[in-house]
């Protein structure tokens, strides 16, 4: 296909970053004991709680499919900005940004490789925290490179990647690629075990990439991870234009969760404003942009609505999920000194940009979801990880990504702010009313 001027080649610049400072300052095998030590000091990724829908008996949503017989093992896609500390197989990824795009596939395993498909089933099911399975990554299998003087789109390397994913579609029924975007403090085993313990709970039917952008993977370095996904927002744009143009996918969807939302707010809004000049009729119908969800943003709140402003008429829809008590997007606030996306202050924005939200979430579909731990059980006040630790926020958030259902038909209640921006919360049944909607579907289904 036609690529746009912008995205004739990769642009991946890290303005005055000199990446390869640090390493040439410490002999190799010292880089790869400090590579192993900071993956040492990341914990596991367990299986999360499950969404409300497994635990319906009833209406069963994990069953024995093709893909699921292979149990244990989770494939997911890769894209990544991180450089390499030496060209080996597999690759060692470091935290620092480079000039490349890398992709491949990503080969983790659920628990200790002995769980059958029954026994995952009842693991993921289960209610007691004790009985989740950590979700372990065993190899990268590294396909192609892209950049300067490297592959391009059209090579062997890079065709074979995205025939891949075409086959992966093939089987599944939804057709659509997700991509999932992580947040800060993320080693490449937790950033690939989020995006697979997501993948399982679609019932093992989504096709998922995950963007591992070099986050530092420490509290203490969160301002070097800023920067970091700062830097990523060129290779992330030209990613999703990429995938549009050369896979199958009837969709592209992203999942930004956290400070994720730093590069994918940006990138979809570079996305945007590069093809301002087209129509934008056609820009939607090539970048196939399905469903935006933004889990806790951690990004500006203005910038954020800025950046909206640029894409929000290319996609299906926009969400974004905040809990007004997130104990991390408050100390975020305090440091960035100016409130978050995912806990915003709604008095920081101009009266352009109230009214750009009003318009958005009344006729743009763009859904702000706010997420009270007030009516939601068994969810922390503080939450910031409510997207997948809290069942009834993971279960509306698959439910609008598989099912690709508005709002009010997840069995969420609409409300409006004093400026007339809509927006939708839990209801207290709201159980009761995803067991509803689970049997109706199920009478439907043929």
């Amino acid at each position: 296909m036609t690529q746009t001027p912008a995205h004739d080649r990769l642009r991946f610049s890290v303005a005055g970053w000199n990446r390869c400072a640090v390493l040439r300052r410490l002999p190799l095998l010292l880089v790869v004991a400090a590579a192993m030590l900071l993956t040492a000091c990341q914990p596991p990724v367990r299986l999360m709680p499950s969404p409300l829908s497994f635990t319906d008996d009833e209406t069963p949503v994990f069953t024995d499919n093709k893909a699921a017989r292979n149990a244990p093992e989770i494939p997911i896609f890769y894209a990544t900005n991180r450089q390499v500390l030496m060209e080996n197989v597999p690759p060692v990824y470091t935290i620092f940004p480079g000039d490349e795009l890398r992709m491949g596939i990503a080969h983790l395993r659920v628990g200790d490789g002995t769980l059958n498909w029954k026994e995952l089933n009842a693991l993921s099911r289960s209610p007691d925290p004790a009985n989740r399975p950590a979700i372990k990554l065993k190899e990268l299998e590294e396909l192609a490179v892209l950049g300067e003087s490297r592959d391009d789109p059209t090579s062997a390397a890079s065709q074979d990647f995205f025939a891949r994913i075409n086959a992966a579609l093939a089987q599944s029924r939804h057709k659509n690629l997700i991509v999932y975007v992580h947040g800060a403090n993320n080693a490449v085993h937790r950033a690939t075990g989020q995006a697979a313990q997501f993948q399982h709970f679609t019932g093992r039917d989504a096709v998922v990439l995950t963007f591992i952008w070099p986050s530092a993977e420490r509290v203490r370095t969160y301002f070097t991870d800023i920067r970091h996904a700062r830097a990523s927002v060129p290779v992330f744009s030209h990613l999703l234009a990429m995938l549009a143009d050369h896979t199958d996918a009837q969709h592209i969807d992203v999942l930004a969760y956290s400070a994720g939302a730093e590069v994918a707010s940006a990138g979809l809004a570079e996305l945007g404003s590069e093809m301002r000049n087209g129509s934008r009729a056609e820009m939607k119908r090539r970048l196939k942009l399905g469903q935006i969800y933004f889990a806790a943003p951690d990004v500006d709140t203005r910038g954020f609505v800025d950046d909206l402003e640029q894409y929000v008429d290319l996609a299906d829809r926009v969400s974004l999920s905040a809990n007004l008590n997130d104990f991390t997007l408050a100390a975020a606030a305090i440091r960035h000194r100016g409130s978050r996306a995912g806990r915003p202050d709604p008095s920081e924005l101009s009266d352009e940009q109230t009214q750009l939200l009003v318009n958005a979430s009344n006729r743009y579909g763009f859904d702000l979801i706010n997420v009270d731990p007030r009516v939601v059980p068994g969810m922390n006040r503080r939450s910031h990880t409510f997207w997948y630790s809290n069942p009834w926020v993971s279960n509306d958030l698959l439910a609008a990504f598989t099912r690709r259902h508005a709002p009010q038909q997840r069995g969420l209640d609409a409300r409006a702010t004093t400026t007339d921006i809509r927006y939708w919360v839990f209801p207290q049944d709201y159980d009761q009313r995803v067991r509803a909607l689970l049997r109706a579907s199920a009478k439907q289904a043929p």
